[in-house]
């Protein structure tokens, strides 16, 4: 058992994930619960030492007829300790799965708020791990699902500068600061924030025990017995099995050290055998994967280059489950192609070409005289005349091009290219170098090889 205590453990990790020179400012999510608070409790004291300022929010789901309350008691423990609190309160549309659209949601309303803070602590545990790992498990993943999620990493809830919060739904004791500066280019893209998981090391029992003692107030989310969601389910199947956490945990952290592994051999590769796609020097949006360099190496490789292309190419923001991954492997081998995760794959004689699947885009468009990102990757200027609207290419578009260029994207894939109309007239289509060179710039997440780090 480790003999040292909860507070030099905490401190310690944030040493590692935030050191040697702390940000001066940190936010907290905290909803109230056992572990948040017990991290809050832990922040502040660590925050006292450090010199640095500690804000903090709770974004309120309104699911519960409780949860108004519960965010007040996090204002209250948070006016005692001096800290400024923010609630932000959600509506859910009844669209989606519930828990999915409220973790959306969460990165959403804290990626809106937080102004010019750059780093977010999030109370993930090692119970979380153990339980995601046999949720994962149960599912047939591979590495990288099994891997344990990562203690920090960057994340980009929105394409294009964060809308703004309605202040009907802030409650707040003082705005966060503003960011120093952003270059334009970057603010447009959505620079995205650094989540951090400095408990991912620490069971819920520990947590527990801590604030009990130093008697933090904390809620019990009744929907954390309510076995109609998979978690809880997982979690009671452990303890009636008397599975023990702490290997699932050792298990996950294994895992991702050869998912580190199998990213590292990845990126070597793909700096070989992977490029983009540009007619002249416009990018279309497209990967091109060496066809012999793709079959030479080993069949883990190719999935997690097969994985990350699609993922960069749909600007989607988790890997392809690995079941339909495994068998569109198959047929691209086999020199057939084919579709998944909003993105298509077509084989060539000496390429495999990953690009945007025309039919996801279904009837996507914007108006062009508006600013703005069009299907995550391509940031409009918004220099268009009103009316005007950005959509995809698809054929009636291909159609009204007379010359294309010698390199453009084959008919198939430029269809998902990005174009200006008036009404069933094309007015450009800047990729492929036709009208008038309205600002229409390439914004993916990252360059191409960006999707193979992604982590949970």
């Amino acid at each position: 058992m480790n003999k040292t205590s909860l507070q030099d453990r905490f401190a310690g990790q944030m040493g590692q994930l935030l050191g040697p020179e702390f940000p001066p400012d940190i936010a907290l999510a905290v909803s109230g619960g056992g572990d948040s608070m017990a991290m809050l409790a832990l922040s502040h004291e660590w925050a006292r030492v450090m010199g640095t300022r500690l804000w903090v929010v709770t974004v309120d789901h309104g699911l519960r007829s409780e949860s108004a309350t519960e965010a007040a008691m996090v204002a209250a423990e948070c006016a005692a300790l001096g800290h400024p609190h923010t609630t932000l309160r959600w509506h859910w549309d009844g669209q989606g799965n519930l828990l999915d659209a409220a973790r959306r949601a969460r990165l959403s309303l804290i990626d809106r708020w937080r102004a010019g803070i750059d780093h977010v602590l999030m109370a993930h545990t090692a119970d979380d791990v153990a339980e995601t790992f046999l949720m994962r498990l149960a599912r047939g993943s591979g590495v990288s699902g099994l891997a344990a999620m990562a203690a920090k990493r960057v994340v980009q809830p929105h394409r294009g500068p964060p809308p703004p919060l309605p202040l009907s739904d802030v409650t707040a004791t003082q705005a966060p600061p503003l960011p120093d500066r952003r270059a334009a280019d970057v603010l447009a893209c959505g620079m995205g924030f650094t989540l951090v998981r400095p408990l991912l090391t620490e069971t819920r029992d520990d947590l527990r025990h801590y604030i009990r003692t130093l008697k933090v107030p904390f809620i019990d989310d009744p929907s954390n017995d309510d076995p109609s969601f998979e978690r809880v389910r997982i979690r009671k199947a452990l303890e009636t099995l008397g599975i023990d956490r702490t290997v699932l945990t050792a298990t996950a952290m294994r895992m991702a050290r050869a998912r580190e592994a199998l990213v590292a051999r990845a990126a070597d590769v793909a700096s070989r055998i992977v490029s983009e796609a540009r007619a002249g020097t416009s990018p279309l949006g497209d990967l091109l994967i060496d066809r012999d360099g793709f079959a030479k190496v080993e069949r883990e490789t190719q999935l997690h280059l097969l994985a990350a292309a699609l993922q960069w190419v749909a600007s989607a923001e988790y890997r392809p489950r690995s079941a339909p991954l495994e068998a569109l492997l198959d047929r691209a081998l086999a020199g057939g192609g084919g579709t998944l995760h909003g993105a298509q794959v077509a084989v060539g004689r000496g390429h495999l070409r990953i690009f945007r699947e025309y039919a996801a885009l279904g009837s996507l468009g914007s108006d062009a005289s508006v600013p703005g990102i069009w299907d995550g990757r391509w940031r409009l200027c918004g220099n268009g005349k009103k009316g005007w609207i950005v959509r995809a290419l698809g054929p009636d578009g291909w159609a009204q091009i007379p010359d294309k260029p010698a390199d453009a994207s084959p008919f198939i894939a430029a269809r998902s290219l990005p174009a200006v109309f008036d009404g069933d007239r094309l007015v450009a289509c800047p990729a492929l170098g036709f009208g008038a060179p309205l600002p229409v710039d390439f914004c993916p997440r990252g360059g191409p090889f960006a999707a193979l780090g992604d982590s949970h």
